[in-house]
């Protein structure tokens, strides 16, 4: 039974790390991957740069083409968007933090 002790610690330390680390990141990166594919055109999104713009076409699966000001476009590969943009919601979060 002693020579067992340290496998046994060892595996329970591996679930741990599991359900603590590795579980929860791999659920995020289905959800932001869900996300990714459920873009349209004509959303507002913000890329991990902080550029904010509105999608206005895709050129092939892995890049969007942004408008980020009146007839101002850039190509971004769409891994590299992080998140829709609202507005109102940004706010809301600033006056919270600021109360």
């Amino acid at each position: 039974m002693g020579a067992l002790s340290p496998l046994i610690m060892m595996g329970l330390m591996f679930v741990v790390f599991y359900f603590l680390l590795i579980r929860p990141q791999v659920k995020k990166q289905k959800e932001h991957q869900e996300l990714l594919n459920k873009l349209g055109t004509g959303e507002t999104v913000i890329t991990r740069g902080g550029i904010i713009g509105k999608i206005t076409g895709t050129q092939g699966t892995d890049v969007v083409v942004l408008e980020i000001q009146e007839k101002v476009r850039v190509r971004v590969p769409r891994a590299y968007i992080e998140n829709k943009w609202s507005p109102s919601a940004a706010g809301e979060t600033k006056a919270d933090k600021a109360a």
